[in-house]
């Protein structure tokens, strides 16, 4: 299995694990590797560091957030440079995490700006920015992920990073809280080369829904274009291995393909950011 999506420690809220110790149930879980993510934080040179303690592929990303000026190619640029993998539009500081209540860096420590972000057609004015990013993405043959940025937001990028030759197209948990994407809208964006996530995080703690919901939402977008991944490193849910395997033994509880299940947290993930 090739994970995604997982949080570790040093981050703003306590995590499970740190980096090492997340390599290493990795490694001793039989995975090929893991992609290290986090909000306020470039995993760039911790996904290296804990590459060394272990034979696995460990890779790191940038999230788009307030720490690096929020739609900044100049960060973009440095981490890619760096072998940064995976680029997140706006995660935490999105106007859509702000809408929905959802934590921010602004809830941890008082008097922090509460200043969000958005692609057009929500922003208009960044447009300039966000091109220059999917270029810069397109260059390296990263994954764009989308973050938490709204549908209308991802109906306008995903044909900019298609237009510009970015090959490598991520969904970031369309059916979460936020952007709450129907399966119908994220088979559309499938079309255009994407990949849609599903993850551990939804199953165990996003409100009204359970195996069943994500398993119909893995049916009408297509096992073929569906990654699966943890999102985990929170205190309250399983190490990040376990997470992902619930996961997949869940959604095999709900009638769906163990072989395909087991490809959507193996091959297509790994596929999608090495291959």
């Amino acid at each position: 299995m090739f994970d995604l999506h997982v949080h570790a420690a040093p981050d703003i809220v306590e995590r499970f694990d740190d980096d090492v110790d997340t390599v290493a149930r990795y490694a001793a879980a039989g995975f090929t590797g893991c992609v290290l993510k986090a909000h306020y934080e470039s995993t760039v040179g911790r996904a290296a560091a804990a590459a060394r303690t272990q034979g696995i592929a460990v890779y790191g990303g940038l999230a788009l957030n307030q720490h690096v000026g929020g739609l900044n190619p100049s960060a973009v640029a440095a981490a890619l440079a760096s072998g940064a993998r995976v680029i997140w539009f706006p995660t935490a500081d999105s106007h859509t995490q702000a809408s929905a209540g959802l934590p921010r860096l602004c809830g941890v420590r008082a008097g922090l700006s509460t200043h969000t972000y958005a692609l057009p057609p929500v922003d208009p004015t960044t447009e300039a920015r966000v091109r220059e990013i999917v270029a810069l993405i397109a260059e390296a043959d990263a994954v764009l992920a989308t973050g938490h940025i709204s549908t209308d937001e991802v109906a306008w990028l995903l044909p900019v990073a298609r237009a510009a030759g970015v090959r490598r197209m991520l969904l970031t948990h369309p059916s979460y809280t936020v952007p709450a994407m129907s399966a119908a809208r994220a088979r559309e964006f499938t079309e255009l080369g994407a990949c849609a996530e599903i993850t551990t995080f939804q199953l165990l703690h996003q409100d009204s829904v359970d195996a069943a919901a994500l398993a119909a939402f893995a049916r009408e977008v297509g096992l073929d274009r569906v990654v699966l991944t943890s999102d985990a490193g929170q205190v309250d849910s399983p190490s990040a291995p376990d997470a992902l395997r619930l996961l997949v033994e869940r959604l095999v509880a709900e009638g769906l393909d163990r072989g395909a299940v087991e490809a959507c947290a193996a091959e297509l993930p790994y596929r999608l950011t090495v291959n």
